[in-house]
């Protein structure tokens, strides 16, 4: 532990999208701060900053989670999983990100981390959900411009592939 400007910082460090990564958190900083100020990543969307939009939703060690519920110093030793980590290492999208784009699952993309982590959880969890499984994981989510259809559209494609 260590004091900056009088405030208490504890040094952390967990694998990010597979890679290590450290840095100093206060024990009060949330971790989506942390991950868009400490470490520079700003594909995990700050929201409502009370866990009811999904913006922030990651995964820690396999599990989504809302991160703007969750604080910095608890993720230390886990494994973060951003949005930043879906597409392949030589930046590929995956099958849902494909989806998305295919069926216009977005417009002005501010959920769009959120629901891609949602629903990655999702499949990493029960790789062919029923419709009403999907629904519940997006009904998770507030996104105000698409009216869901397309979101849906691009859940049910991905849950019918083999």
């Amino acid at each position: 532990m260590r004091e900056l400007n009088g405030a208490a910082r504890h040094r952390i460090g967990f694998t990010l999208n597979g890679r290590a990564v450290s840095g100093w958190a206060e024990p009060r900083l949330l971790l989506t701060d942390f991950l868009r100020q400490e470490l520079g990543e700003t594909g995990t969307h700050v929201g409502c900053e009370h866990g009811i939009c999904g913006a922030c939703t990651i995964r820690i060690d396999g599990r989504a989670v809302r991160g703007c519920l969750y604080l910095a110093v608890q993720a230390d030793g886990r494994e973060v999983q951003t949005v930043e980590g879906l597409a392949d290492p030589d930046g590929a999208l995956n099958a849902l990100q494909r989806a998305f784009r295919k069926h216009h699952a977005l417009q002005c993309g501010y959920c769009t981390p959120g629901l891609l982590m949602s629903l990655t959880d999702l499949f990493a969890r029960t790789p062919r959900p029923s419709e009403a499984q999907i629904l519940d994981v997006v009904g998770g989510h507030l996104c105000r411009c698409t009216g869901y259809a397309g979101i849906m559209a691009a859940a049910r494609e991905v849950a019918a592939e083999p």
